[in-house]
């Protein structure tokens, strides 16, 4: 019964919307449009990258054609826009995208320009490491040249902590990945996730130290736009009440680590 009045607020507020006149981009402009456009990462495998079939795949494109689907009764009415940290933003405030929807972390300073969501996720800040590196913690760096990606909160609470370590600010993963191989840097802070991902498929690199930095990630939306909000909002609810939240994600992993991730799921959503 959950589920079903949930779905019904779904519909409710859709044909709602729709029926009134907008002067801004609400989202019945979006309705009207035909398609809603999402900003992306096209590097941040399995979460959201574009595949050998020049396709965008992973989790949060999942969720993005079940949002399409809610809205338009098809998931594939939805266009994705490649977006990094430094410009995802600049394309939202611009009206390039209607929405971010790229592994962003909830902070006071970025809701200084735009709005969240209602948390899907949560994720913390590690260090990925040459094997033999004699890097163990935060501390070790520093002095050192420490790879981060321009625009992330990996990169901003390191500055915070570790004043120090001497920053080299890329803009791709991938980059960073090389930059770390050709000894740039001692080390690459980035969120956990994708460090273990890179870990784990690259035997000559490890997750090294403790967590040291933890955000919740939201779906980006313009200040003012607060009925796309509230649909945002419901039908992150009603992909977790029906489970297709957790099932999406576990499609794309396996083994120990996604115990983890689903307790990080719950979380959020019961908090």
């Amino acid at each position: 019964m959950k589920r079903f009045l949930i779905a019904v607020s779904v519909l409710v507020l859709i044909f709602s919307l729709a029926s009134v006149p907008a002067e801004a981009k609400t989202l019945a402009d979006i309705i009207k449009s035909g398609k809603i456009v999402i900003g992306v990462k096209a590097d941040y495998p399995p979460w959201s990258a574009i595949n050998e079939k020049s396709e965008f795949e992973g989790w949060e494109i999942d969720l993005c054609h079940k949002l399409a689907e809610y809205l338009f009764g098809d998931p594939k009415k939805i266009e994705f826009v490649a977006v990094t940290p430094e410009i995802r933003t600049k394309l939202l405030t611009s009206g390039k995208i209607d929405i971010i929807w790229a592994t962003m972390g909830i902070t006071s300073q970025r809701a200084e320009k735009l709005q969240f969501s209602i948390p899907y996720f949560e994720s913390g800040v590690r260090l990925l490491a040459k094997k033999g590196s004699g890097i163990n913690s935060i501390y070790d760096l520093k002095g050192k040249n420490v790879i981060t990606i321009k625009g992330t909160t990996g990169a901003q609470a390191l500055a915070e902590l570790v004043p120090g370590a001497k920053q080299i600010e890329l803009t791709k993963t991938y980059e960073a990945i090389q930059a770390l191989r050709n000894d740039q840097g001692v080390a690459f802070a980035q969120d956990d996730l994708f460090v273990f991902t890179m870990a784990l498929y690259n035997p000559d690199l490890e997750v090294v130290g403790e967590h040291f930095n933890t955000t919740d990630w939201g779906v980006g939306i313009r200040q003012g736009e607060d009925d796309v909000k509230v649909f945002v909002d419901v039908a992150l609810r009603l992909m977790y009440e029906s489970g297709y939240l957790q099932d999406s994600l576990r499609k794309w992993w396996g083994g120990g680590v996604l115990d983890e991730y689903l307790r990080r799921i719950e979380k959020v959503f019961q908090e």
